[in-house]
């Protein structure tokens, strides 16, 4: 095999967002719920024989040797140290903005690193994988992990949780927010109670908890917060990650489409579904 092509990279979103402490290193302590989307990036990978590894399009604001697809292969090639491996061609059609909270420079690199151990036939375990993922930033793990997730720890403790199985509805503020900035704030609140998956599991799932980061975002972006108000009209609206971008859940594919009509003219907006599982899960399932 010398190619895979049209490689799914999801979208998350999270469901609620606590933090809930801090490391003596400066990380922050998180719980939350992940839910895979069935909109994403789509990768595309074909091997080359010169052991290069080359990202062949432009991805605006995006450097290609700062690009997590880049470090990500570059890293997965550099644990072969038996024989050298291969190159590759690696191109990435975009549809996930930038600082938009849903993960998608993550999940680029999370579908690389999954793409990549099959190409090359490494045959690196899930586990593996999701350790050299951790070294890229802490949602990767996630993604490798392939399916909704509970997670704790700065995002890497997972537990598989079923999320939920509905239609979402999605802005797009028009901002990109960088993560540092919400950490980093010292209106942030660090001290939410902790809660058990039970929890979770027990609540109404899409009204549970909050998002601890939305407060400070909503301060320092107003686009965030207009977008919030906007869409918390029409349900219960939150921020995903640490921003920009704005979900609710809704109660069916009908409801979502009558959103998506109030918000155009106005809004960057589109309908996702829920999903249990990555779609590339398989190619770690032994």
């Amino acid at each position: 095999m010398r190619s895979l092509h049209d490689c799914p990279a999801p979208a998350k979103l999270n469901l609620f967002l606590h933090v809930i402490g801090r490391r003596a290193d400066g990380y922050h302590l998180l719980q939350t719920v992940f839910q895979l989307l069935d909109r994403g990036d789509l990768l595309h990978f074909d091997l080359r024989d010169d052991g290069v590894i080359r990202r062949v399009n432009d991805v605006p604001g995006v450097p290609e040797d700062s690009d997590l697809v880049v470090r990500a292969a570059r890293l997965l090639q550099a644990t072969a140290t038996n024989q050298p491996l291969p190159g590759a061609d690696i191109r990435i059609d975009k549809r996930l903005p930038m600082g938009g909270g849903l993960g998608g420079g993550s999940s680029d690199a999370a579908t690389t690193l999954m793409a990549l151990n099959r190409l090359w036939r490494l045959g690196k375990s899930r586990e593996e994988l999701m350790a050299l993922g951790l070294q890229l930033g802490a949602d990767v793990p996630f993604f490798l992990f392939g399916r909704n997730a509970f997670a704790e720890g700065v995002g890497e403790q997972l537990t598989p949780v079923d999320g939920l199985d509905c239609w979402f509805v999605v802005i797009e503020p028009g901002v990109a927010v960088p993560t540092p900035t919400i950490f980093c704030s010292p209106e942030l609140t660090r001290d939410s109670k902790p809660v058990r998956i039970a929890d979770f599991s027990r609540a109404l799932q899409n009204a549970f908890g909050k998002n601890d980061l939305q407060a400070v975002a909503v301060r320092l972006f107003p686009e965030v917060a207009e977008a919030v108000s906007w869409l918390g009209n029409y349900g219960a609206a939150r921020m995903t990650g640490s921003g920009a971008c704005v979900f609710m859940p809704c109660t069916s594919e009908a409801q979502a489409d009558r959103v998506l009509q109030a918000a155009s003219g106005r809004w960057k907006a589109w309908k996702a579904k829920g999903v249990k599982q990555h779609p590339l899960a398989s190619l770690l399932d032994r």
